[in-house]
């Protein structure tokens, strides 16, 4: 009977009851919320899916992201090999390469004029970084924290990786990611805030049609230009024009649905989990990641609110033919952001369509985020 006993007594210290802290149920918690969030609100659920349950594995059983050092034969957990392709900037490129097989440049192309408006909203980027010198950060990871303010999971994954910050990667990634889903929710408010009834009630004319051989020309160009400026954007900028041109030549259906489908959803699968399972409470729950969290947001707002002013003042210059709304859509949620553009222009005139006009700054939004990195890169030599 001892035995039995002794054997039982085994089998229920094993479980997890005995070794989870008040932190870790605050975190599964947490993840509860962001999977309420994004089955039941339909709030980014590719994104917040794994991440939440990532969130969720971790903190039942920290070992599934253990290094092969903090185990007792060699091998580390699963998510810890998920998570070094992050660590190697091999999944936030591949994400990018996704990207750009799946987006439509031409907006961009047949206004460039977007080009300002997504390299306004990058004004909340650079803002955030004087703010986390104040707070203490040193400068790389103020440069790392400060790129959230572009709204984009990958870059900011990236760029945490390439400056040496894995320590803060999970609480950057994760709150970059949640307010890429939140989007819906931040950006309304300052889109209001900053314009008036009659603004976002203007009817932009038409897009120009934009010709094969201009969407062909296009991810060539924008790749030589930028790489040579920026080198170190190569694999981001790179990898965005590869895709974009995997669609665009008509050549090679097979690798653009490939990368725009499977090869995207694997991608996410592994991102997502693996940037979950950094949120360990031990690593999330501390005042450093309340920083990172409050500076994104901060950084989130500043960059909505640039892009709607800089709007603002294009429909001035223009007399009045560029609607401001699409100035939010700078930050490179895409296409979330272009999205809500549509929706709010449309809450004031349902004849509106502002989506493609949106379009075009939500993609240099994506552009714009990727240089903010590599000037970053640049300034620190990397």
């Amino acid at each position: 009977m001892s035995y039995v006993g002794e054997t039982l007594s085994n089998l229920l210290h094993q479980t997890a009851f005995f070794n989870l802290t008040w932190g870790n149920y605050v975190m599964i918690l947490v993840a509860f919320i962001f999977l309420f969030l994004a089955i039941k609100k339909g709030f980014e659920p590719l994104l917040l899916v794994p991440i939440a349950f990532g969130m969720l594995l971790v903190n039942i059983y920290p070992d599934i992201i253990a290094s092969p050092e903090e185990t007792s034969n060699g091998v580390g957990g699963l998510l810890y090999y998920f998570y070094s392709l992050d660590e190697w900037s091999i999944l936030p490129s591949l994400i990018f390469m996704g990207v750009g097989a799946m987006t439509d440049f031409g907006p961009l192309i047949a206004n460039p004029i977007s080009f300002l408006l997504g390299a306004a909203a990058q004004f909340g980027i650079f803002g955030a970084y004087f703010m986390a010198i104040l707070l203490g950060f040193n400068d790389k990871a103020a440069a790392a924290v400060s790129i959230i303010g572009g709204a984009d999971g990958p870059t900011s994954i990236f760029l945490a990786g390439k400056l040496g910050q894995t320590g803060l990667m999970g609480p950057i990634a994760v709150a970059a990611y949640s307010y890429m889903a939140l989007v819906p929710i931040i950006q309304p408010p300052i889109m209001k805030l900053f314009t008036t009834k009659s603004e976002r009630a203007i009817k932009m004319q038409n897009l120009r049609p934009v010709s094969k051989l201009e969407k062909i020309l296009f991810p060539i160009v924008v790749t030589s230009v930028v790489c040579i400026l920026l080198p170190t954007t190569a694999p981001l900028v790179g990898m965005l024009m590869l895709g974009n041109l995997f669609r665009e030549s008509g050549v090679v259906r097979q690798l653009s649905e490939t990368a725009s489908n499977a090869m995207m959803y694997i991608v996410v699968i592994l991102l997502g989990t693996s940037v979950g399972a950094t949120t360990s409470a031990e690593a999330f729950l501390n005042v450093t990641t309340l920083k990172i969290v409050a500076l994104g947001l901060i950084a989130f707002m500043f960059g909505t609110a640039a892009g709607v002013l800089f709007g603002k003042l294009m429909c001035k210059l223009t007399g009045g033919k560029i609607n401001p709304l699409i100035g939010s859509a700078g930050v490179s949620a895409v296409p979330m952001a272009a999205r809500v553009s549509q929706k709010v222009g449309a809450d004031e005139d349902p004849t509106n369509f502002l989506l493609m006009h949106a379009m075009g700054p939500n993609v240099a939004g994506v552009i714009g985020t990727a240089v903010a990195a590599g000037v970053f890169m640049a300034i620190f030599g990397i």
